[in-house]
């Protein structure tokens, strides 16, 4: 019977995706961002695991809520792709039951068939794009965006999957217009991306690096009003519905 790790739930999450939703948070990270704020999620092993019917047989139990708000579920981590077959099992027995299925994803997994198959089974996928450039990109993850790219332009060949681009506006970098305006025309011609969504960077995770014994290095401020107000004005000027977490 196929287990996966789980770090977290939240049974009536309403920031990830449309609706109110049932979010999993899904232990492990092949990313070491220097933003990121739970790194409580980066290894892979926990003692919550759940089965399948364990977490359909609760997830059902909100389903009124999901049918009354277009709502459904949500796979966050961490990074979920990292247990494939257990989130292909999972989305299949949602489907089998009438629920709308959201992937939060940084991308940076190799494509094989399970993950072919999990987009086939995924209504929304909420993709992280940290930096467009592979070498900023490696310096902010530990990683390069090779796979990344690669992953957006293979989701977008799914036609009955709707793409939202998740950005964290970083003062000084990922928050100015210049770059801002890289990435829309990054992805102006994707076809299945509707929606771009601005978080402006926060510090309320410090506390878990230090918690963790980890040594918080990205020494930025919080991005102004101003400055949010700019990255949501490149936005605007495009095709795609612009959400910002202000």
């Amino acid at each position: 019977m196929l287990t996966a790790n789980i770090h977290s739930i939240e049974t009536a999450g309403t920031l990830d995706g449309i609706g109110i939703r049932y979010v999993i948070f899904m232990q492990g990270c092949p990313l070491r961002c220097k933003f990121c704020h739970n790194p409580d999620t980066w290894f892979g092993k926990t003692d919550k695991q759940r089965t399948v019917e364990e977490l359909v047989n609760d997830i059902l139990k909100y389903k009124e809520f999901f049918t009354f708000s277009n709502g459904g579920v949500t796979l966050s981590g961490g990074e979920p792709l990292l247990q494939k077959k257990f989130v292909l099992e999972l989305f299949k027995e949602l489907k089998k039951n009438g629920i709308h299925t959201a992937l939060d994803t940084c991308g940076y997994i190799d494509i094989d068939d399970t993950i072919s198959e999990i987009l086939d089974y995924t209504d929304l996928l909420l993709f992280d794009i940290k930096n467009i450039d592979s070498k900023d990109h490696e310096e902010l993850t530990g990683k390069p965006n090779d796979k990344i790219l690669k992953f957006l332009e293979f989701a977008d060949t799914k036609t009955n999957l709707e793409i939202w681009i998740k950005l964290v506006l970083l003062t000084g970098t990922t928050a100015e217009v210049d770059y801002l305006e890289k990435v829309a025309e990054h992805i102006k011609d994707f076809k299945q991306i509707s929606t771009v969504e601005l978080l402006p960077y926060h510090k309320m995770g410090v506390h878990k690096w230090e918690a963790l014994g980890y040594e918080y290095k990205l020494d930025i401020d919080e991005p102004s009003k101003e400055t949010v107000k700019k990255a949501v004005d490149v936005f605007k000027k495009t095709r795609f519905k612009v959400i910002c977490a202000e």
